[in-house]
């Protein structure tokens, strides 16, 4: 298993939250990512970390391109932070997925930026209802389901980052 808080030469990837909040500035930009095998769904938080809203769903090509499209998007934004979807299984033992987010998080390390794991379980499902809710098409709802998710991945993180004791 690995350690909770693992701090690499260019930034910590952890996944407690306190450990998050404490390399943070105090306020500023997040992003969530909701890394999947075919594509990568982005959410971007306001500056006082009060809400989320889905961003544009990047389609997963070589590592390279992607890490670039990253950067420019962080970039334009200003980011702070990155909060990555954790996909853990239901007993939340950590499989094939859980380890390739895992490895995608190293990867960006060198960005600069901390990295927090958010556990993701059901927000693929729940991301689906809340655009079934409104009424979105099956082949719209294709399109958004991963920014979607990372937006509730987002949501949830900056929810108990505005609770974190330091």
């Amino acid at each position: 298993m690995t350690e909770p808080t693992e701090t690499l030469a260019k930034g910590v990837i952890t996944t407690r939250i306190a450990d998050f909040r404490a390399s943070l500035p105090h306020g500023g930009v997040l992003l969530g990512l909701d890394p999947g095998t075919k594509t990568i769904g982005t959410a971007i938080s306001d500056a006082g970390w009060r809400f989320a809203g889905a961003g544009k769903t990047i389609r997963r090509g070589k590592f390279t391109v992607d890490k670039a499209t990253l950067a420019r998007l962080i970039a334009e934004r200003a980011v702070k932070g990155i909060v990555m979807g954790l996909p853990l299984n239901m007993d939340a033992s950590e499989g094939p997925r859980a380890q390739a987010a895992r490895a995608m998080a190293r990867n960006l390390a060198d960005l600069g930026l901390p990295i927090l794991l958010w556990d993701e379980r059901w927000t693929t499902q729940a991301a689906t209802r809340a655009l079934i809710e409104q009424d979105m098409s099956r082949a719209k709802r294709v399109d958004r389901i991963d920014s979607a998710a990372a937006a509730m991945i987002l949501q949830a993180a900056i929810d108990a980052l505005s609770g974190a004791v330091l």
